[in-house]
């Protein structure tokens, strides 16, 4: 079964992308052992709700929002108006956050930026939809 494509919403907020996310996956998990479903998941929102998140506080707001099975993987494509690409800030324990972007990777198989003429999409691609 594959997931239908999750509309995008002007002003999308990080609950709404979850609760579209949520929405793809249920489906997708039910044939996956409940260890992996429940992990997979975790992952997905943790992923969405990151990068929905660094949109809308860097990137002036959610400009495109995907989520799509492909290939035994689970997709995921958020963009922003902003060319800047993301990066990692060095550690400092005086300084709140800075650990978004090395989860992400921690918890994508791959992780790409397209830039385009209106700003960027982050496509992090997820295991774990096919079971064998």
């Amino acid at each position: 079964m594959s997931a239908p494509e999750m509309p995008f919403m002007e002003r999308m907020t990080s609950s709404e992308a979850r609760a579209h996310t949520r929405a793809a996956l249920i489906p997708l998990c039910e044939s996956l052992p409940p260890d992996r479903a429940r992990r997979l998941l975790e992952d997905a929102l943790l992923v969405v709700s990151e990068l929905v998140g660094n949109a809308l506080n860097h990137g002036g707001g959610v400009n495109h929002f995907c989520t799509r099975e492909q290939d035994g993987e689970f997709v995921v494509e958020i963009g922003d108006r902003s060319s800047v690409p993301p990066r990692t800030i060095p550690y400092d324990p005086s300084v709140p956050g800075g650990f978004g972007w090395l989860m992400v990777h921690s918890l994508s198989r791959s992780v790409t930026v397209r830039h385009h003429e209106e700003g960027k999409i982050i496509i992090a691609v997820l295991d774990g939809v096919s079971y064998s």
